[in-house]
């Protein structure tokens, strides 16, 4: 993908080109769809919200979030993992309101997790223990949104967010840790996640 016409385009949006997103998505859909692809493949056959429907619902959203300003290709991705975030849980509270009580007992985030191996099922618990990080760590919140919600590698979620793999490394344990003890709490651990960064 032309990381330059991504970039122009976005450009063209924030300048108020109405063709531009339409023009945008032929040339990210298929990096969306591998980002969302490493989200589900862990799912069960015959789950209701498959790839390319959370691919779409990703990126309508994205096209009506008008008041953000575009920056470049690595923005995108960044705010794209953020997006896929926001409609897993969406899907996972509806889902969950629907089964009420199934007492699932909740599972430590592994390195593996990065990779989509996780069930739908865990992404609420991940959601809220990571909302208490985030007041923390806004750094190392934006890292599991890229790794965890975008199915990015450490190379590319360092891309995304501008900062050097060594970094996305580092916080990436920092937040496995912390969210492994909110996970395994239940109630978070405040106030443990400050590190030097």
């Amino acid at each position: 993908m032309a990381n330059g016409a991504v970039t122009s385009l976005l450009q063209a949006h924030r300048e108020g080109d109405p063709d531009a997103l339409d023009k945008l998505m032929p040339l990210v859909y298929e990096e969306l769809y591998r980002m969302a692809h490493h989200r589900m493949r862990g799912e069960r056959r015959g789950h209701t919200l498959c790839t390319t429907a959370l691919v779409h619902e990703a990126y309508l959203e994205m096209v009506e979030l008008e008041e953000v300003a575009w920056a470049d290709r690595q923005h995108f991705f960044a705010l794209a993992s953020r997006v896929m975030r926001n409609v897993l849980v969406d899907y996972a509270v509806k889902r969950n309101a629907q089964k009420r009580g199934g007492g699932r007992q909740r599972v430590p985030l592994r390195e593996s997790d990065a990779e989509g191996t996780v069930d739908v099922e865990d992404v609420l618990a991940v959601h809220q223990a990571l909302e208490q990080l985030a007041a923390l760590e806004k750094r190392a919140t934006r890292v599991v949104e890229c790794r965890f919600f975008g199915g990015l590698t450490i190379e590319e979620t360092a891309d995304a967010l501008d900062i050097s793999p060594a970094t996305v490394g580092r916080d990436w344990r920092l937040a496995r840790a912390w969210l492994n003890r909110a996970l395994t709490n239940g109630n978070g651990a405040e106030g443990e996640a400050h590190h030097g960064s």
